[in-house]
C-alpha cells in the first residue's frame, strides 16, 4: 500500500486513539526492536547509549549506516509502502513487507535477508525492556498490522521530531539529538547539565549506563496496555 496525496492541515496530526490501534502498535513495536537490535550489535557503545536509537526520515525511521565486515549498510523502516528495507554500499537491496503476519514470520524473513547479503550479526533475539517478552522466532501472538494506523503514527511522529528539533536547537549545553528508542517505544531529546550521577544500586545495565549522568528529557510516546 502506498500513501500518496498531500496532506491536509488536519492530516498533519492524525488522531491516534490508543484502544483502536494497539495490535498494530504492539507488532510495529516488534519490528522496531528487530531492527534496533542489528544497530545495537553492530556499532560501538556510546554513552547513555546514544549508538543505540533508530532516526525519523521522510519515510519512517532508520538505523543510519553501520558496517558487518567489509559491507557498510542500513535499514530503513518504510512507514508509507510499508516495508522494511536492507540496502548496501554494494549497491543491493532486500525488501521485506510489513503486513499481516506474525513476527516470526517477518523475523525469519529479515534474518534470512542479512544473511543473504553477508550481514553476520548476533544479539538476544527477544524484546528488551517489555513485560513477558516472546523470543522473535517464537512470537505468533503479535501478527496485526494496519498499514492506515502504521502511517499515521508515522505523521505524528514526524510532526513530533520536528516539535523536539526546535525545543532541542534552543540548549547551548550538550544534548542528545532528537532519536527513537526501539525499547520504550518513544522519540525522545536529552539535555545534560554536565554533572554525573551514582544510577541506584539494585540498577540493571540499561538505567547502569543510561542514568550516569545528571539529564532532563523531553519526548513523544503513544502509550502501552
Amino acid at each position: 500500500m502506498s500513501t500518496t496525496g498531500r496532506v491536509t492541515g488536519v492530516d498533519v496530526w492524525p488522531e491516534l486513539p490508543y484502544g483502536e490501534w494497539n495490535d498494530t502498535l504492539e507488532t510495529l513495536h516488534m519490528v522496531t526492536q528487530i531492527v534496533g537490535k542489528v544497530r545495537l550489535s553492530l556499532t560501538p557503545l556510546e554513552p547513555q547509549w546514544a549508538n543505540v536509537p533508530l532516526y525519523l526520515t521522510a519515510r519512517g525511521l532508520t538505523t543510519t549506516p553501520m558496517a558487518s565486515g567489509p559491507v557498510t549498510f542500513q535499514v530503513d523502516i518504510d512507514l508509507i509502502d510499508h516495508q522494511v528495507l536492507i540496502t548496501t554500499n554494494e549497491g543491493e537491496i532486500r525488501r521485506v513487507p510489513l503486513t499481516a503476519r506474525p513476527v516470526a514470520a517477518f523475523y525469519a524473513d529479515f534474518m534470512s535477508s542479512l544473511r543473504g547479503l553477508g550481514i553476520a550479526t548476533r544479539f538476544v533475539p527477544s524484546p528488551s525492556e517489555v513485560s513477558d517478552p516472546i523470543p522473535f522466532a517464537e512470537d505468533t501472538v503479535h501478527s496485526a498490522y494496519d498499514p492506515d494506523w502504521a502511517n499515521r503514527f508515522f505523521r505524528v511522529l514526524s510532526q513530533a521530531d520536528l516539535v523536539l528539533k526546535d525545543h532541542r536547537s534552543r540548549f547551548r549545553g550538550r544534548t542528545s539529538p532528537v532519536h527513537f528508542f526501539w525499547g520504550t517505544f518513544d522519540l525522545a531529546n536529552s539535555r545534560f547539565s554536565g554533572r554525573p550521577v551514582d544510577p541506584p544500586p539494585n540498577a540493571g545495565i540499561i538505567q547502569r549506563l543510561g542514568a550516569d549522568a545528571e539529564q532532563i528529557c523531553a519526548g513523544f510516546w503513544p502509550g502501552s496496555r
